[in-house]
């Protein structure tokens, strides 16, 4: 899949959380700022990365959970959850609840990285 408007445009939106990149994956897209992955963007939806302490204002927002079929045809929910509706063209709403993606995205354990197999 390649980049496209959409994707470009929500780049541009998110800069003021610094440096965005995105990377191809399952037929979307994984944000990162920096080296934090914080959010989706699947089917041109931004799904922002939420936890044990972000998920209810989501939820109270009104907005459900990423969702994806499983190949036995039952539906397997994420932890990303879609920008509210209200705050898709105010700026200042906008990334507050991108903040709320990269704050969960902070608070996740780091995975330990893998050692590199050298030659000796």
């Amino acid at each position: 899949m390649r980049r496209n408007e959409y994707l470009e445009w929500l780049c541009e939106r998110l800069a003021p959380l610094g440096p965005i990149r995105a990377k191809a994956m399952f037929g979307g897209f994984g944000l990162y700022a920096g080296d934090l992955f914080f959010a989706i963007v699947a089917d041109e939806v931004l799904y922002l990365k939420a936890d044990a302490l972000s998920v209810a204002e989501f939820e109270q927002a009104g907005v459900a959970p990423f969702t994806y079929p499983m190949k036995d045809g039952r539906l397997q929910s994420m932890r990303y959850y879609p920008v509210p509706d209200e705050a898709i063209d105010d700026d200042q709403a906008f990334l507050r609840w991108a903040r709320k993606g990269l704050e969960a995205a902070l608070r996740a354990p780091r995975k330990a990285a893998k050692p590199r197999r050298g030659r000796q």
